[in-house]
């Protein structure tokens, strides 16, 4: 099982590269994305009533007689989903099918959870056909999602439970009743107008995820402020608040109001809760942690 130290490096190295890989965004500042938005969705859309989900083989095929086609099978569902880019709001959908639910009695990971997944992607080509070969899989890899995943993941994986760990000592990672679902992401939330790898420009994806663990309220920075709570705009975006505009969103700094006093530290109760703790009279609501006037240290 990962360490929590190890979650801190994952979180850091993850911001830096934004991926699966990468978010794949390239430097074209006239790109109309809006544009590209609909057209992908177009293009799952025609994919869906071109293929189904064969439940003997777990996988997506070719329509046949006899068949249900995707478009028209209950468990595949849309959710949307709001980007920013370039200070411009596009809308997108990302849809999902349900395989099987995970039986754990851990709760639905948040979008900036840490993620034990199996995996395995295929390219969505010219809206018709799936690729024949995986362009990435692997398994019991860990990610934190909203860092270190493409965005489809980060809001496409938070709908199924993960599995329950029944590993031997001694013996390999195993789970039983993982989660598994098919995610069909639009270009606009995987690598966008830049390709990466044998992914081209503004091509949508198929990926086959199985969710076996994740670390639940994961605190990548090991502050005491779970991730999720460190949205502080309240978007349930925590990847775009910064407070003290250093550059490292709060869920990866361990100093969020870059007063020099770790946020752990600034625990005036010493409950273990930076959020709780309020010192400024002139800021009755604004928690030390992130009041850069407050630099009390229970160190």
């Amino acid at each position: 099982m990962i360490k929590f130290r190890h979650l801190f490096l994952i979180g850091i190295i993850s911001l830096l590269t934004y991926a699966c890989g990468s978010d794949g965004v390239a430097p074209v500042d006239d790109f109309d994305f809006a544009a590209q938005a609909v057209r992908d969705n177009d293009t799952l859309v025609n994919f869906f009533k071109s293929h189904y989900y064969d439940t003997a083989e777990g996988i997506v095929k070719p329509l046949e007689d006899g068949q249900t086609a995707l478009f028209d099978d209950p468990k595949l569902v849309s959710q949307d989903v709001e980007e920013t880019i370039n200070d411009v709001d596009i809308d997108y959908k990302l849809y999902s099918y349900t395989i099987e639910q995970g039986t754990s009695s851990k709760d639905f990971p948040t979008v900036v959870d840490s993620v034990l997944v199996n995996y395995s992607g295929r390219r969505i080509l010219n809206g018709s056909t799936l690729n024949d070969t995986d362009f990435d899989s692997n398994n019991n890899l860990w990610f934190v999602l909203g860092a270190g995943v493409i965005r489809g993941w980060t809001y496409g994986i938070p709908n199924i439970k993960c599995g329950i760990n029944v590993t031997l000592p001694n013996e390999p990672l195993t789970f039983t009743g993982t989660g598994k679902i098919i995610l069909f992401i639009p270009s606009g939330l995987a690598y966008r107008n830049a390709g990466r790898g044998t992914i081209l420009p503004n091509e949508s994806l198929l990926f086959y995820v199985e969710l076996n663990d994740i670390v639940e309220n994961t605190d990548s920075d090991l502050d005491g402020v779970a991730n999720i709570l460190e949205d502080i705009d309240g978007d349930g975006k925590p990847w775009n608040d910064d407070t003290d505009e250093n550059g490292i969103v709060n869920f990866a700094d361990n100093d969020d109001d870059g007063d020099g006093v770790l946020t752990r530290n600034e625990d005036a109760n010493k409950d273990g809760d930076p959020s709780n703790d309020f010192s400024d009279p002139e800021n009755p609501t604004l928690p030390d942690y992130l009041n850069p006037n407050i630099r009390v240290s229970n160190e």
